[in-house]
């Protein structure tokens, strides 16, 4: 074998163990439930092998599957914009410190070392009829009896933010922390204000950061079903919660595979156009 050819095959040999991990944990996985899809639910409980399309024809045709997404695509919209507003600000402030900047990152990093399942059950011991904020309303005499706080669709929209806000704040330090602070005190050396030079030079800047940041977040809350499922109603399912509903609790497989496929779809495609416009470097500073 050539030199040449033994250069090109370094890095495939390289990578191969890499290669080999995602094809079996990842794509070998998706590919049955990519089969499974087309099976069909007896009345029996047992699985019929074959190609039927009554699955994806239940999911795509009946109004309530529908629904479900669209407000979970809803939901995942509101808390990503809720995450940038309230992410935004923070990572700036996170950026610009001077001396305690390590610690900064070091308490943004500390809900990740708590289970996400505890981090949104702790919500109830807050906002439940017993929580700390009624306990609050009640002694202060703001109410005169327990306020239902819980089991709504803005207390899933909180849960949500308080999972996916670190995402956002990471995201948008990396792309600040790569500007150059010096830019800004151009901008005002020429006769802009801060918030001039915020507004025409940082903030476009860091619109990369930004964009990642959503894309996490949105992917994120969108295919999440612990969150409504703790905090939320009967009336605020998740479309994740659906499939959970088929395959757990029904043991319908070929359903609940029609419908993750279904929702893979959607939130591949986002992640689709978000590499056409912007590319996946900005998504994997963030990520590291």
């Amino acid at each position: 074998m050539s030199v040449e050819a033994r250069e090109r095959r370094q890095p495939w040999i390289l990578l191969s163990p890499a290669l080999a991990a995602v094809t079996l944990l990842l794509f070998v996985p998706l590919m049955f439930i990519a089969v499974y899809s087309f099976w069909l639910r007896t009345a029996t409980g047992a699985d019929l092998p074959g190609f039927h399309l009554d699955n994806w024809s239940e999911a795509l045709s009946d109004p309530f599957y529908r629904d479900i997404l669209f407000s979970t695509l809803r939901i995942a919209a509101i808390t990503t914009v809720v995450c940038a507003i309230l992410g935004y600000p923070a990572a700036y402030f996170i950026a610009r410190s001077k001396g305690n900047k390590a610690l900064l990152l070091l308490l943004l990093m500390l809900p990740f070392w708590i289970s996400y399942i505890i981090r949104t059950m702790s919500w109830i011991n807050i906002l439940g009829v017993s929580g700390a904020v009624n306990w609050a309303l009640l002694n202060l005499g703001i109410v005169s009896e327990p306020v239902q706080m819980l089991y709504n669709e803005p207390t899933v929209i909180l849960g949500l933010v308080h999972f996916l806000l670190p995402f956002m704040v990471l995201n948008v330090y990396v792309a600040l922390e790569g500007i150059d602070v010096s830019l800004e005190d151009a901008a005002c050396s020429l006769g802009s204000t801060r918030w001039q030079a915020f507004r025409e030079v940082t903030l476009p800047l860091s619109l990369p950061g930004l964009a990642a940041g959503g894309l996490l977040c949105f992917v994120l809350s969108a295919g999440t079903y612990i969150t409504p499922l703790v905090l939320g109603g009967p009336t605020d399912a998740m479309f994740a919660n659906l499939v959970f509903e088929a395959i757990i609790t029904q043991l319908n497989w070929p359903l609940g595979s029609a419908l993750s496929l279904m929702l893979l779809a959607v939130l591949g495609a986002l992640v689709l156009i978000y590499n056409h416009y912007l590319g996946m470097g900005q998504l994997m500073k963030g990520l590291g």
